[in-house]
């Protein structure tokens, strides 16, 4: 059984900082992409950032420049710097993932996290 474990959400002051951790766990062969998503009450999830398999990234438009996305393979982790938080990037944070696993090889699975809160305070 595959998981994906968010962590590191809180409540900051804007203009602050947070690091969102996503710990994928299980028989997991390989990540492919990783990305992070984010909904707000009655809204659509949204993307903030992603990143393929072979290192490239894309962010929203609003998080240019104040958020990066990176990951360490050897933990299967990934990771979300995020700077210069503004109110509205309150929501809820979701980790996402295509990754390989032992048991269904060579197809690519899409897993989602439980989601950790972000509350930015004005």
């Amino acid at each position: 059984q595959v998981q994906l474990v968010e962590s590191g959400g809180g409540l900051v002051q804007a203009g602050g900082s947070l690091r969102l951790s996503c710990a994928a766990s299980g028989s997991i062969v390989s990540i492919n992409a990783i990305g992070w998503y984010r909904q707000l009450p009655g809204k659509q999830r949204e993307l903030v950032a992603r990143q393929t398999g072979g290192g490239s990234t894309n962010y929203a438009d609003s998080v240019k420049g104040r958020f990066t996305i990176s990951r360490d393979n050897a933990k299967n982790t990934a990771y979300l710097q995020m700077n210069s938080l503004k109110p509205e990037d309150t929501a809820v944070y979701y980790c996402n993932a295509d990754l390989w696993t032992i048991r269904t090889m060579p197809a690519l699975n899409n897993y989602w996290g439980q989601g950790t809160q972000v509350t930015v305070s004005s």
